[in-house]
């Protein structure tokens, strides 16, 4: 949420990237804003989050957060693209003849840019919700899956997560996820087919939703108790597990949560985990092993930035998606040589590519 004081002119002014784009929808009362932090490595591209948050600066600070993230995953998965994303925030739920037109109309904003920024599925959005944005604009990601279908990133993003997991417990003690507690905590797009993942590795599962009838479901669809059971929303981060797996909104680790986890490693694909950058010093002082998350995170991406450049083949996807773990098993060890996060072995790396791509 926003300080009282903040404005939009304010958090421009301050702000390290290359532009914002502003527009509030007449018909809806909802705000637009695409943020366009660095170009570096290509074209500014990334997802369109859409919620509705307290203010308009609200909704702006958290696009130029996720546009400057996209920065670091790009260059972190060593695809060429750059930094940007968009948040739509209507003032509440709409129905869905409005929401529609609302996202042919954003689409129609994304294309007056002429290319400058390319979009995709995030929070609060779909791949049906990006097909209708690609009715006003050609500038979707993820619609040239071989037949000129849009693609689902979700199950690209759990399979670098999974193996980002499977790294993480590889580093702390050399073994596999056969028997090894996971607190998957969020049961969505990326969460489920996690869950699937982990739960067919053999690891014991931790299901937690704000929806309890969906962490429900999946509960039972993957088993049921004993090794597959629910945890209350509210009791996630004192709950003892081997990982964390944050799946749903970001900030969840920061000086108020961290002293209370009870688990040895945090490893997840929700975005923006970190409430500040300090919160990665805190977690490696309690001796939590923290996967950042614009490494862990970029199957989905890694695979639609492929696609976007001609790789269409599944099997070649995939295998580059979860290459994702031998990166973070070099970040996991980079860190560990030098007793410190491997939040700052990741930013190393990612000021080297982007420091050769100015070179260039």
């Amino acid at each position: 949420m926003s300080e009282p004081d903040e404005d939009l002119q304010e958090l421009i002014a301050g702000w390290d990237g290359l532009a914002v784009v502003a527009h509030r929808d007449r018909p809806t009362g909802a705000w637009m804003f695409i943020a366009l932090h660095d170009d570096t490595l290509g074209r500014p591209t990334g997802g369109t989050r859409m919620k509705p948050y307290a203010s308009p600066a609200a909704a702006l600070r958290d696009a130029m957060r996720l546009a400057e993230g996209m920065t670091h995953k790009w260059a972190a998965v060593g695809v060429a693209f750059g930094g940007g994303k968009a948040v739509i925030a209507p003032p509440g739920p709409l129905p869905e003849a409005e929401r529609r037109a609302l996202l042919r109309r954003y689409g129609k904003l994304v294309d007056s840019l002429h290319g400058s920024f390319s979009t995709g599925e995030d929070l609060g959005t779909t791949v049906e919700d990006m097909a209708v944005i690609a009715e006003a604009t050609r500038h979707v990601m993820g619609g040239h899956g071989g037949n000129g279908e849009l693609v689902d990133p979700g199950p690209f993003t759990a399979r670098g997560v999974f193996r980002g997991i499977a790294a993480a417990i590889r580093h702390l003690d050399g073994g596999d996820l056969a028997g090894r507690s996971v607190l998957v905590q969020g049961v969505g797009d990326v969460g489920a087919p996690l869950a699937g993942l982990l739960r067919a590795a053999g690891a014991r599962l931790l299901l937690a939703d704000l929806d309890a009838g969906r962490a429900g479901a999946l509960a039972a669809e993957l088993g049921g108790e004993p090794d597959c059971r629910i945890v209350p929303a509210a009791a996630v981060y004192d709950t003892e597990c081997d990982v964390f797996a944050p799946c749903a909104v970001g900030q969840v680790l920061n000086r108020e949560t961290i002293p209370r986890l009870r688990c040895r490693a945090v490893a997840g694909s929700a975005n923006n985990q970190l409430g500040e950058p300090a919160d990665a010093g805190r977690l490696h002082r309690r001796g939590i092993l923290y996967a950042p998350d614009y490494l862990i995170n970029g199957g989905g991406a890694l695979a639609f930035g492929l696609i976007e450049l001609g790789t269409t083949d599944a099997d070649e996807l995939f295998a580059r998606v979860e290459a994702l773990g031998d990166s973070l098993g070099e970040i996991f060890a980079e860190a560990a040589a030098r007793d410190e996060s491997p939040l700052a072995a990741t930013q190393r790396r990612v000021e080297r590519v982007l420091a050769a791509g100015r070179g260039g």
